[in-house]
């Protein structure tokens, strides 16, 4: 059978570095705390769900930048993008 990848690419078989945590950061602003916290189980998700984590981060997130200030966020709950 022949190789797909030279000897120099054994490395892309080899398992990722550690997850980056966002826990160790200094986050002020709790909404994007609990956005953020979302993402510690990306690493545990199929790479196939990895696209609609992101865009349902991203939907939050917009939803808390395009709110009025003070309101709490998108229906007063940024962590889930609605339902208080």
């Amino acid at each position: 059978m022949t190789e797909l990848t030279d000897s120099a690419g054994h490395l892309a078989a080899q398992p990722s570095p550690d997850w980056p945590q966002a826990s160790g950061t200094s986050i002020t602003d709790p909404a994007v705390a609990a956005v953020l916290a979302r993402l510690e189980t990306l690493p545990q998700s199929p790479v196939a769900d990895h696209e609609a984590v992101y865009n349902g981060l991203h939907d939050v997130l917009l939803d808390a930048l395009n709110a009025e200030p003070g309101d709490g966020g998108p229906a007063g709950n940024p962590a889930t993008g609605g339902g208080a």
